[in-house]
């Protein structure tokens, strides 16, 4: 079969509007996530087309009468193309996850002028020396047998630490642990059965591009 037998599903934005029937505020995701890249848009100019269409024929999944006759689209926007953090922030947004750089990879620099080591670095440390290490929490445990220790997973742009927090510590920080997004925690390196963990001594929160993350807590 040759290429020329193959056709779009979708000849153009209004195209895909007109024959779906996908809701204004489910057009506005996808457009914000870069699902409508593939119409010829940067996100920012495929939320400029949403708008447009509106404009022009009212409401979006009337039938006109005409299919024959498509909106003329226009391809400038007077938007800005959405910043790399941007893009990410709405990645989180609509999806809950991002196949864009990890949100911690945009306060590395200034994490790592603090001292705060990656995930990849922790195997090259010595048990028992104090560090600091920060992430995404992705995961609170609490085990019934564990003696009121919790358990977090931090997770940065190289892998996933591996924190214990003491009954004490959950106690003085508990809505901080279990609230924030993103945590610097700093505490003492432990290795045991060669599985290496953080002792957390303190845990303080981080701000990254208003990214509010769901993690899976006390499963």
């Amino acid at each position: 079969m040759s290429h020329s037998q193959f056709k779009p599903r979708f000849r153009s934005l209004e195209d895909f509007i007109s024959r779906t029937g996908v809701r204004r505020s489910e057009l506005v995701t996808l457009a914000e996530i870069g699902a409508l890249n593939s119409f010829g848009y940067d996100r920012r100019t495929a939320l400029w087309q949403i708008e447009e269409a509106s404009r022009k024929v009212g409401d979006l999944f009337q039938d006109s009468g005409d299919q024959g006759q498509e909106i003329e689209e226009e391809q400038n926007t007077p938007l800005p193309s959405m910043t790399l953090v941007e893009r990410v922030f709405a990645d989180y947004q609509g999806t809950g996850l991002t196949i864009g750089p990890h949100p911690m990879s945009f306060r590395r620099s200034e994490l790592t002028l603090q001292g705060v080591l990656r995930s990849a670095d922790l195997p090259r440390v010595h048990h028992g020396r104090r560090i600091k290490v920060a992430g995404t929490v992705i995961a609170r445990q609490r085990p019934s047998a564990a003696k009121g220790f919790v358990f977090l997973s931090l997770e940065d742009e190289t892998g996933i630490a591996n924190i214990i927090i003491s009954p004490h510590l959950f106690t003085r920080q508990k809505l901080l642990i279990l609230k924030q997004s993103f945590l610097l925690v700093e505490g003492r390196l432990q290795i045991q059965d060669n599985v290496i963990s953080v002792k957390a001594e303190r845990c303080q929160g981080l701000w990254i591009a208003g990214i509010d993350i769901e993690s899976h807590d006390f499963h």
